[in-house]
């Protein structure tokens, strides 16, 4: 989940661990809430957050009444993570330059021929 380009900076998820109102909780919800991955919890926080506030605005622009604008705005505010296609010739591009390997390699031809 921390490749979703909404994920909370590591740090800023150990600042709010440290917010009183976590550190108030019992010791049974503080288990709880450590054994279910506070990072995973911190992007969902987030990503639900910058989601409410994203369609509050295009609600406030509708008077405009263009959904192709909506959706310019939305697919540009909300970037989809890389599909596992495009992490994999990412991937191999950096071995590519590492290792010498030919840029038209079976390997590389694969992939480009799999869907995203």
């Amino acid at each position: 989940m921390t490749n979703h380009p909404l994920t909370p900076p590591p740090e800023l998820v150990q600042q709010w661990r440290k917010a009183p109102e976590f550190s108030a909780l019992s010791p049974c919800v503080m288990v709880t809430v450590t054994n279910t991955k506070l990072q995973d919890i911190a992007t969902l926080a987030a990503q639900w957050g910058a989601d409410q506030e994203l369609e509050a605005c295009l609600g406030e622009v509708s008077f405009l009444n263009s959904q192709a604008l909506a959706d310019r705005v939305r697919s540009a505010r909300r970037p989809k993570p890389p599909s596992l296609k495009e992490q994999a010739l990412a991937e191999l591009a950096e071995w590519e330059n590492v290792m010498d390997i030919a840029p038209d390699s079976p390997i590389r031809r694969a992939l480009e021929q799999l869907d995203d």
